[in-house]
C-alpha cells in the first residue's frame, strides 16, 4: 500500500483530496504546515487560524487518518514573506503563491513527507498530471479551467512531479463540494479563500506601511515624455495597469505605465499607452527537464488572473548541459497589459504546461 501525505488547510479541496486518496485505497496521512502570522492578527491567516487547524483535525478524525502540525512559520517568513516585502522594495510586483509553491510546499514540505516514508505528497491543487509513454510526467490544467492553478506549479520538475498528486483536478469544483458532503467533510459548505495568507485578507499596502514603512518614499509622477504631473506616495503602493488612486487630476483617465526604481519615478499615460509587446524571463523551469534551443510559439499567462495570449518564445543564450536555466524573451501578437516585473510568466501548449520563469 502506497503512503501518501496530504497537505491540508482545513479547506474543502484538500479535505476531499485526502478522503479521494482514502477511498482508494493509499495509507494517508494528513499534515498541516503551521505558517508565519503578524502578531495579533494569528486569526485572519486562512492557511494555519485556530478555525482552520480544527476543521482539519475534524476532517482526519472523520476520515480515520492520522493528523499532525509541522512548524514552518521562520522559513515562511524568510523565504515567502521577506520576499515580498523585498520585491515591493525593488519596485516590483512579487507572487508570493509561487514562492510558497516553490520553496516551502514542493522543497520543504515534499522533503518532510519523503522523510516520514511517504511515496508522495498530495495537495488540493486544481491541476492533473500524466505520464507520457517515454516515462516522463506532464503537469496539465485543470479540467474546471474556472479553478485551475498549473500556473503557480509551473516550478514542479520531473523529480517533484513524479512524487505529487491532485486528486481534485479533474473534478469541476461544483462536484468536489458534492463530494465533501457525500463523504460527510465538515469543510463541505466553507468559502473558498481568494486572498495571501498572510495579509489576513487586507490591501497589500496597509501590510506594507506596518512592516516595511521605509519603502514609502514619495517621488515624481511623470508622463512618457517627462512631464511632472505630481508625486506618488511610494512605488510599492502602485501596481502596473492601475487607474484608480493616483491622486492625479486628468481630463483624460490615467494608468500606471511603468516604475522605475532606479529615479523613483512612476511613469503614468493613457490607456492607449497601456500594454507591451515584448517581456524577458529568467530563471525558467522547464518541466520537460530540457531547455528549448530554438524559438517556437506558445500561450502565455503574465498573471495568476490573465488570459493566455500566443507569443514566440526565444532563448537568449545557450543553457549549459543538464541546466534548464537560460534567459527567455517572449514576443506577443498583439500588446499585453499584464505584464509586469517581479510575476511569472508560464507558458502553455493547450491543457500542457510547459514551464515558467520571473519577467523582469
Amino acid at each position: 500500500m502506497s503512503k501518501v501525505i496530504v497537505a491540508m488547510s482545513g479547506g474543502v479541496d484538500s479535505s476531499v483530496a485526502a478522503a479521494l486518496l482514502k477511498q482508494q485505497g493509499y495509507d494517508v496521512i494528513g499534515l498541516m504546515l503551521r505558517l508565519w502570522s503578524e502578531t495579533g492578527r494569528e486569526e485572519s491567516n486562512r492557511c494555519c487560524a485556530p478555525d482552520s487547524l480544527a476543521l482539519a483535525r475534524r476532517v482526519a478524525a472523520r476520515l480515520d487518518i492520522p493528523f499532525y502540525v509541522v512548524d514552518a512559520k521562520d522559513l515562511f517568513y524568510s523565504t515567502v514573506v521577506q520576499s515580498f516585502l523585498d520585491g515591493y522594495a525593488q519596485g516590483v510586483t512579487p507572487n508570493p503563491c509561487v514562492i510558497c509553491n516553490r520553496q516551502i510546499k514542493w522543497d520543504f514540505l515534499l522533503n518532510h513527507a519523503l522523510a516520514l516514508g511517504a511515496d508522495y505528497l498530495a495537495t488540493g491543487h486544481y491541476a492533473r498530471k500524466q505520464e507520457t509513454e517515454d516515462n516522463r510526467w506532464q503537469l496539465l490544467r485543470a479540467t474546471d479551467r474556472s479553478k485551475d492553478q498549473s500556473y503557480v506549479l509551473h516550478v514542479l520538475t520531473q523529480e517533484k512531479l513524479a512524487k505529487a498528486l491532485f486528486p481534485v483536478g479533474g473534478y469541476p469544483k461544483t462536484d468536489v463540494r458534492k463530494l465533501a458532503g457525500t463523504f460527510g467533510l465538515p469543510t463541505a459548505t466553507r468559502s473558498d479563500s481568494q486572498d495571501l495568507c498572510f495579509l489576513a485578507g487586507e490591501d497589500y499596502r496597509e501590510f506594507l506601511r506596518r512592516n516595511a514603512p521605509e519603502i514609502g518614499r514619495p517621488g515624481p509622477i511623470l508622463t512618457r515624455d517627462g512631464k511632472i504631473l505630481g508625486e506618488h506616495q511610494g512605488l510599492a503602493y502602485y501596481t502596473i495597469g492601475q487607474r484608480k488612486g493616483l491622486g492625479v487630476p486628468s481630463h483624460v483617465p490615467l494608468y500606471v505605465l511603468a516604475k522605475d526604481a532606479a529615479t523613483n519615478t512612476l511613469v503614468v499615460g493613457s490607456e492607449s499607452e497601456l500594454g507591451t509587446r515584448e517581456l524577458i524571463a529568467k530563471d525558467i523551469n522547464w518541466i520537460s527537464g530540457d531547455a528549448p534551443t530554438k524559438s517556437f510559439h506558445a500561450q502565455v499567462k503574465t498573471r495568476y488572473t490573465a488570459r493566455e495570449a500566443w507569443a514566440e518564445i526565444t532563448p537568449l543564450g545557450v543553457a549549459q548541459p543538464g541546466e534548464t536555466f537560460c534567459n527567455f524573451r517572449v514576443c506577443f501578437d498583439s500588446p499585453q497589459r499584464d505584464s509586469t516585473p517581479g510575476q511569472d510568466a508560464v507558458f502553455y501548449d493547450g491543457d500542457l504546461v510547459l514551464g515558467g520563469g520571473t519577467i523582469i
